[in-house]
């Protein structure tokens, strides 16, 4: 079989030919896998600033945004059956008995001795066959066979949001109702960046009843304001409004979702951060130079407006679930905003323009044939 992999020790990217793999234990499944997407994580292996392969190869196969159909099971699997729609989970468990983690909730692995499929220690999903563990799959309705590739990246997103519901229970934080009237929105959220993570978490944000704004350079109009806009969130471009000024335009934030990998900016913002908000980090900066951070400021900030600061990455079953949950609840509330999310389709062969080049549009699928 055919399968999109780079090679560390001597920085290639291309498409080499593997064994097709086989079920080899009773709760093993085989899936064919329909695509991948393409996303920062992927472009960054295949610059050769991480990605490991899996002990005693040289080369590794990316990709962990994906969708498969099952194609073969394990004598004893029972959570999928033979033509249902998957996206696997990326993370698996660490080898140590004393990682209390891993036993349930690998993506808060202690050790951090966890495997990561195309990422770290494992083959990854931008092959045409895969075979992995019935405990990894996540069954998805067939309705949505357009837009599940969407499903991993909103994890993110779900991830961070479970976190933010119970961190939240520290204080009354429920939104007033009046009797009579719709319930208005009363958390104001900030999203950093509008590309595919942004803007999946834009969608989740509103979805979930925050008055939700992105921030993007991007001068409006523009393909993303307009989609933005088409769901209830607003657009905001640098270019026009400064990062101080946005407490003036928006009032307390409640919440800021980053989503650039942009350490100056992040921090820039994080100074406007409102009385018991919450900033969660998603991104993960590039190696450049050290940037300048008034800590005092911050310090403060945390203390005496009761502030809480997270990252989040990877993401465990529950997020998987709410993630597919929500890509059903997106595409029938904004099904065109939701499709135009995927902006291109590609075959194999044209894997380097997308990995290497500078690809254009929102989020581009390789199609795995």
């Amino acid at each position: 079989m055919r399968a999109i992999a780079v090679t560390p020790t001597e920085r290639i990217v291309g498409i080499i030919n593997q064994l097709e793999p086989r079920i080899i234990t009773p709760t093993d499944v085989k899936l064919r896998m329909i695509e991948a997407g393409v996303c920062g994580t992927d472009k960054e292996i295949c610059a050769f600033e991480y990605g490991t392969p899996p002990s005693g190869m040289e080369q590794l196969v990316i990709g962990h945004e994906s969708l498969g159909e099952v194609v073969e099971i394990g004598a004893k699997v029972t959570r999928v059956k033979v033509g249902d729609l998957v996206v696997p989970m990326v993370r698996r468990p660490c080898p140590h008995d004393h990682c209390v983690a891993c036993s349930s909730r690998q993506d808060f692995c202690f050790t951090g001795d966890f495997t990561e499929r195309g990422i770290k220690g494992q083959h990854g999903f931008m092959a045409q066959f895969v075979v992995d563990d019935e405990n990894y799959m996540n069954p998805v309705p067939k309705e949505l066979r357009d837009v599940a590739v969407l499903v991993e990246p909103l994890t993110i997103a779900e991830k961070g949001l479970a976190q933010v519901w119970n961190i939240q229970q520290r204080l009354p934080w429920g939104c007033p109702i009046v009797p009579g009237k719709a319930q208005a929105h009363c958390h104001k959220a900030v999203v950093l960046g509008a590309g595919p993570v942004g803007l999946l978490g834009a969608m989740a944000l509103v979805n979930a009843e925050f008055d939700t704004y992105v921030y993007s350079r991007e001068a409006k109009p523009n393909p993303k304001s307009m989609l933005l806009e088409s769901i209830g969130a607003k657009y905001i471009s640098s270019e026009s409004v400064a990062i101080e000024e946005l407490p003036n335009i928006i009032g307390n934030i409640d919440l800021v979702y980053e989503a650039t990998g942009a350490s100056s900016l992040a921090f820039a913002i994080m100074k406007a951060l409102g009385t018991n908000g919450i900033f969660i980090f998603t991104g993960v900066p590039g190696r450049k130079g050290p940037i300048e951070v008034d800590t005092d400021l911050m310090m403060r900030n945390l203390v005496l407006k009761n502030q809480v600061v997270f990252g989040t990455v990877n993401a465990g079953r529950d997020s998987f679930e709410n993630s597919i949950r929500d890509v059903d609840t997106f595409h029938k509330r904004w099904p065109n905003a939701v499709k135009s999310l995927i902006t291109g389709h590609f075959s194999m062969d044209d894997h380097r323009d997308l990995l290497i080049g500078k690809s254009s549009g929102i989020k581009n699928v390789i199609t795995l044939n």
